[in-house]
């Protein structure tokens, strides 16, 4: 029996279509979405490096958002880029791995920092003179910290538990990447072990974030509805309105993903991961440059400094 269980050198992944014009299309869609990805992240990085007007416990956690951002899609999105070229659309099992260890690492930091972030918002309006104090640049790396290596521990135990299962020759993937669930439904042994690190790793990682997102801006509403005046209910609305959006993003597509039975393989989950993989990180700049006046500002100083220095 132990002769059958037998590990495969390399997957194939189906992908989305296997329509040579379809492919072609979706290659210039999402290259130009990941294209749009890299520079608005990156600028965001490069505004909060450069402007010390921004060196603030938000923009320090924006910063590392943007950079997982950058490196989620790019653990993921250049591979399927290829393989929109190629007929046989093919990927190591190392590679897999690999693929499979960065997406879960980042995709957990992303939840850790927003709650991080969440924390923020909640003290900067419903304690704010105790601000500096408690978000001090200590308790910023701390938290940062801690969302890094929370991450990277848990995807390497889900990492390590899914790759070696063996598949008994099925190398197929029913997906667009290396993804956990798709993985999973490919062993040909009992993965009630899988199911359980599933499980644990979604409750610490997206579960337990978003509960404490909702927590944070539960007291944030509640702060905010006191405040008389309508000029200042706005503005410390205001303060959180960017934020929000990209934890109902994130969470909202995480959460459909993952909350399903495992069983399931449906073009629709493609679908929504590539939405999270793809536009969301795409939308997080453009959320912040446009609905956040700071670094709008921050943009102009730069811009203007850039010019006066050529001149």
């Amino acid at each position: 029996m132990r002769d059958n269980l037998t590990w495969v050198s390399e997957f194939v992944l189906m992908g989305l279509s296997s329509d040579r014009q379809i492919q072609a299309g979706l290659f210039v869609l999402f290259g130009a979405a990941y294209l749009l990805t890299l520079l608005g992240n990156g600028l965001i990085v490069l505004l909060i490096g450069l402007d010390a007007r921004l060196h603030l416990p938000m923009y320090f956690f924006l910063c590392n958002l943007a950079v997982v951002y950058i490196c989620y899609t790019s653990s993921g999105v250049p591979q399927m880029l290829v393989h929109f070229l190629l007929e046989k659309k093919t990927i190591s099992f190392t590679r897999c791995a690999t693929q499979l260890f960065f997406s879960l690492a980042l995709g957990g930091t992303e939840f850790l920092l927003l709650a991080a972030m969440a924390y923020d918002r909640y003290v900067v309006v419903c304690d704010p003179l105790h601000y500096v104090a408690v978000m001090g640049p200590r308790s910023c790396a701390v938290l940062a910290a801690v969302s890094w290596l929370v991450g990277l521990a848990h995807s390497a135990v889900e990492t390590a538990v899914t790759m070696r299962l063996p598949t008994c020759g099925h190398h197929v993937v029913n997906h667009v990447s290396c993804e956990t669930l798709a993985l999973v439904r490919l062993a040909c042994v009992d993965v009630t072990l899988n199911q359980v690190v599933i499980v644990v790793s979604t409750v610490v990682v997206l579960l337990v974030p978003c509960c404490l997102v909702s927590l944070s801006y539960a007291h944030i509403v509640a702060t905010i509805l006191r405040i008389r005046s309508t000029g200042g209910r706005r503005k410390a609305f205001g303060t959180c309105a960017s934020h929000l959006t990209v934890v109902s993003t994130s969470c909202g597509t995480a959460l459909l993903i993952y909350m399903q039975p495992s069983s399931i393989a449906s073009a629709k989950d493609k679908v929504m991961v590539l939405f999270y993989a793809v536009v969301t990180p795409m939308l997080n700049p453009l959320i912040y440059a446009l609905r956040n006046k700071d670094m709008k500002a921050a943009l102009s100083r730069v811009l203007m400094r850039s010019s006066e220095s050529k001149l």
